[in-house]
């Protein structure tokens, strides 16, 4: 080859290479930037024109996409028993929540982890195709969860559970649900009326706001777990400390703050072991008094109160409260907690406030040598050629009490169900505490039972709450106990 052929030949060579360069640099390293920029409009066209990833739990596929034989969309996602598992899942109509909004891009195939990986694809035109989503829950729980709920009441519910080595959830369950198949890309202008309806629907009940992590109840004596384990880190007290269990008189009223019973336990003094069993409210909320709002507060913010805590990328439970001060509704005035309301946040009354899934870390503390995961959701995701993207890190979220603290509570957990008022539970092999809060006249019972399982070598923990009339041992007890053998079962 002579020497000028060979010069052009070298050039065209280096502008081949200088162009694959250019193109991997723009549909890697820029092209979320690219993708997201507000002034690309090529972002909301082309969504319903590539196929998504799956979303999978325990080998069972719970969201995938199918061709609509349309133009637009040209892909429809379909979801496999939505109202069981859209607490999990979310939805997807270009707009999207949960773990589909979490995972969009790759689920969508336009993260970079996707197309740097391919970035030959993108060179000839081929589009990447969509990662698959591997979540942690156990189907057949989640399925059993839901149906219990709903029998449960015809109001609200919500159950979480979550592997106390790991935080990952397996049981995330919501009644009301949805049900995003009516709001899918290929239901058009009615899904899209069917979600205006979803969100604006009046009341209480919102069935897109999952009662599992992303709504907050009244804990009542649930949170007699937290008040306990702050008074044992504070106090140095232990299940064998003598404590009051005898009438209370609220200092600024000058009411009393009754029990449920003033016998037993509760006649007057017992160790911190019976008064816990017995759920004695006088006992927890002079404890409360005694450390004040202030130190209630901090203690419980290590449980995971008065924060959002993060499960997967911007996806937050929603914050549980134990406010310090609250406003006004109506004049915006800032009220202080006094020394009656610290009285009733220590038995889980007064504006304190907590999901399923928080009322679970606490369990997990308990169960855990006082250890609380972070929880999360997602497993693993791989792309279509099984490469694995992501496998999920089990982290420490906190430790809020001690080794020998834990151990304790559990002992008085166990307590609850061998010699307390959960006794109607033994059947279950769980230990727990009951929780049976007022929310305010004509409104039902948040009524809670919360726990770990098996009793004596836990691996998981759990929490549920269900509206209605009665008690939490009798009506979230049975529950949640169902949903541990489901768990269990394997």
């Amino acid at each position: 080859m002579d020497k000028p052929v060979r010069r052009v030949a070298i050039f065209a060579l280096l502008l081949f290479f200088g162009l694959m360069a250019q193109v991997n640099y723009v549909q890697g390293s820029q092209a979320e930037a690219l993708r997201t920029d507000k002034n690309n409009r090529r972002q909301y066209a082309d969504v319903f024109n590539s196929p998504r990833g799956q979303i999978i739990a325990g080998g069972q596929v719970l969201a995938k996409s199918d061709l609509t034989g349309k133009d637009n969309p040209k892909y429809g996602r379909t979801y496999k028993d939505g109202l069981i598992f859209s607490p999990a899942t979310g939805f997807f109509n270009g707009g999207a929540s949960k773990v589909e909004m979490s995972y969009n891009s790759l689920l969508g195939g336009k993260d970079k982890r996707i197309t740097q990986q391919r970035w030959f694809d993108t060179f000839i035109g081929k589009k990447a195709e969509g990662a698959d989503v591997e979540l942690a829950l156990n189907p057949q729980a989640q399925s059993l969860a839901y149906s219990r709920l709903k029998s449960s009441t015809s109001r609200r519910a919500g159950a979480a559970v979550v592997d106390i080595e790991t935080g990952a959830i397996v049981v995330l369950a919501s009644f009301p649900s949805f049900n995003p198949n009516e709001i899918a890309p290929q239901t058009g202008l009615k899904g899209g009326k069917r979600l205006e309806q979803l969100e604006n629907q009046p009341g209480v009940i919102k069935p897109l706001i999952d009662n599992a992590m992303s709504q907050t109840f009244p804990p009542g004596s649930t949170f007699k777990t937290v008040t306990a384990a702050i008074a044992m880190e504070q106090m140095n007290l232990n299940s064998s400390s003598i404590v009051n269990t005898g009438q209370l008189v609220l200092p600024e009223s000058n009411r009393p703050l009754p029990n449920s019973h003033d016998t037993g336990q509760c006649a007057g003094r017992a160790t911190l072991r019976g008064a816990f069993a017995e759920s004695c409210n006088t006992t927890f909320a002079e404890l409360a008094m005694q450390m004040s709002i202030e130190r209630l507060n901090q203690g419980a913010s290590k449980f995971g109160f008065n924060k959002r805590v993060e499960i997967e990328p911007d996806l937050f439970a929603a914050e549980s409260d134990v406010p310090v001060s609250i406003k006004d509704p109506k004049t915006g005035e800032t009220i202080q907690t006094g020394k009656d309301g610290t009285a009733r946040s220590g038995i889980g009354q007064e504006n304190v406030r907590a999901t399923p899934l928080q009322m679970a870390m606490v369990a997990q503390a308990v169960a855990n040598d006082g250890k609380i995961m972070t929880p999360y959701l997602v497993e693993k995701v791989r792309a279509k050629d099984q490469s694995e993207l992501y496998n999920a890190e089990p982290k420490q979220y906190s430790q809020p009490l001690s080794n020998d603290h834990a151990d304790q509570l559990a002992d008085m957990m166990r307590a609850v169900v061998t010699e307390g008022t959960a006794k109607n539970l033994a059947q279950f092999n769980i230990a727990g505490k009951t929780g049976t809060a007022e929310q305010g006249p004509g409104n039902p019972n948040a009524r809670w039972f919360m726990g770990f399982a098996p009793m004596d070598k836990p691996k998981y923990a759990f929490a549920v709450v269900t509206e209605g009339t009665g008690s939490g041992g009798e009506a979230a007890g049975p529950v949640a106990g169902a949903i541990m053998q489901a768990v269990l079962r394997k």
